[in-house]
C-alpha cells in the first residue's frame, strides 16, 4: 500500500456503549436493524451526531444511506432546521450552480426570478448531498469553496450570502481510488470526510433479514389491499440465503411481488425469488424450469403483471406524484426501461377522454 493510500484509510474508531434512540421514521421508511446488523453504524452516528462535523457515508446502493442521513439530522443540533437531500448525479453538469448556490434574476435566459440554492435552502439544517462521487472536477471545486468558507454565491450574484449547513455526503464509489485516479479532489476528499461511516451490505447483516421481510410483506399487504401473512422460518431461510445485490430496495421489491403473488392466501417468497421450492440446486440459485411442475410463473411474467396493475390504477401516468413509478417505488426511467423490455405499452391504460 502507498503513502497516500495508508493516509486515505479510514482508521478504525472505537465505539461508544449507547445508540441512537426515539423515533426512528425517515420518510415512510423504518430503521431497521439499529440494534442488530447496523448497531455499529448507529454507534457512529451517535458520535457525530452531537456536532456539526461533516459526515461521509460509504455503501452500496439500496443500503440506507439516506435513512442513517435522517437519523443523524434527527438527533442533531440542527434537528430544528430543514433536511434537504439532492441526487449529485441526477443534476446536468449546466445546472449545477444553480443547482446548488441558486441564482439571480436575469443571471441567464429562463431566470425569470431569483432562486435560492439547496445549500440556503437547508440553511439552518442538513443538506444530504446523495452520491457526490458523480460531481464533475469543475463542481467540486466550487463545493469545495462553500464548504470551507461557509458561503455561497448565487449565479448572476456579487455578494456571498453565509449560511450554516450541516453537512452528510454519501457515495458508493470507492472515493479513495478516485482521489488515487485524480478524478475526486483530494482536499475535497478530507473535507467531507471528517467522519465517514460504511454501511454494510444486507448480505452481511443476516440478522435483519426477519425485521426487513415481515415490514415490507406488511407494508404490501396493506398497499394492495391483501390479508397480510405471516412470513415463515422457510421464508426467512431462502432469503437469509439469498445474496441481495440491490439491497434494502431489492427485498423490498421481493416482498411486494411474494404477496402480490400469493393474494393474501400465502406468501410466495420462493416465487418472487425465481427459486422452485422442490429444486435441489444451491439455495439463492434460480430454478431450472420455474413454473413447471411446481407451478410458479416466469418472473418477467409477474414483473409485467405488477406494472400493469401499477399503470391501471395510475390510468397510465409514469411520473409524479401520482405516477406509476412512485407507487412501485423506482426511478421512473428504471420503470420506462422495464416496460420496453415486457413490451407494455402505458398508452393502452389511459383513461378515455371525459371518463
Amino acid at each position: 500500500m502507498s503513502q497516500k493510500q495508508r493516509a486515505l484509510a479510514i482508521p478504525p474508531r472505537p465505539l461508544p456503549e449507547h445508540l441512537i434512540t426515539g423515533d426512528r421514521a425517515a420518510g415512510d421508511e423504518r430503521l431497521i436493524g439499529g440494534d442488530t446488523g447496523l448497531a455499529a453504524v448507529m454507534a457512529r452516528a451517535h458520535v457525530v451526531s452531537r456536532s456539526a462535523a461533516p459526515v461521509l457515508l460509504f455503501g452500496e446502493t439500496g443500503t440506507g444511506k439516506e435513512i442513517i442521513a435522517r437519523a443523524i439530522h434527527e438527533h442533531s443540533p440542527f434537528r430544528s432546521g430543514p433536511f434537504r437531500r439532492v441526487n449529485c448525479g441526477a443534476i446536468a453538469a449546466e445546472l449545477i450552480d444553480s443547482e446548488l448556490f441558486g441564482h439571480e434574476q436575469g443571471a441567464f435566459t429562463g431566470a425569470a426570478t431569483r432562486r435560492k440554492g439547496w445549500f440556503e435552502q437547508a440553511n439552518g439544517g442538513t443538506l444530504f448531498l446523495d452520491e457526490v462521487g458523480e460531481l464533475a472536477l469543475p463542481a467540486q471545486v466550487r463545493l469545495l469553496r462553500v464548504v470551507q468558507d461557509n458561503e455561497v454565491v448565487r449565479v448572476g450574484g456579487e455578494r456571498p450570502v453565509r449560511v450554516n449547513v450541516r453537512i452528510v455526503a454519501a457515495t458508493h464509489r470507492d472515493l479513495p481510488a478516485m482521489v488515487e485516479a485524480r478524478t475526486f479532489r483530494e482536499d475535497l476528499y478530507y473535507r467531507l470526510a471528517v467522519f465517514p461511516i460504511v454501511i454494510p451490505p444486507l448480505r452481511d447483516r443476516p440478522s435483519d433479514i426477519r425485521a426487513f421481510a415481515e415490514y415490507f410483506a406488511e407494508r404490501a399487504a396493506n398497499r394492495f389491499g391483501l390479508k397480510p401473512v405471516p412470513v415463515s422460518d422457510e421464508d426467512v431461510r431462502s432469503l437469509t440465503e439469498y445474496r441481495w445485490p440491490g439491497n434494502v430496495r431489492e427485498i423490498a421489491a421481493v416482498m411486494d411481488r411474494a404477496v402480490l403473488i400469493g393474494q393474501g392466501r400465502t406468501l410466495s417468497v420462493s416465487a418472487a425469488l425465481g427459486l422452485s421450492p422442490r429444486s435441489q440446486a444451491s439455495p439463492g440459485t434460480p430454478a431450472r424450469e420455474p413454473g413447471a411442475a411446481a407451478g410458479i410463473e416466469p418472473l418477467d411474467d409477474v414483473i409485467r403483471r405488477h406494472i400493469e396493475a401499477a399503470l391501471k390504477e395510475t390510468h397510465g401516468r409514469i411520473e409524479g406524484r401520482h405516477g406509476a413509478a412512485k407507487l412501485l417505488r423506482i426511478n421512473p426511467h428504471t420503470l420506462r426501461a422495464r416496460m420496453r423490455k415486457l413490451e407494455i405499452d402505458w398508452r393502452g391504460f389511459r383513461a378515455p377522454p371525459g371518463s
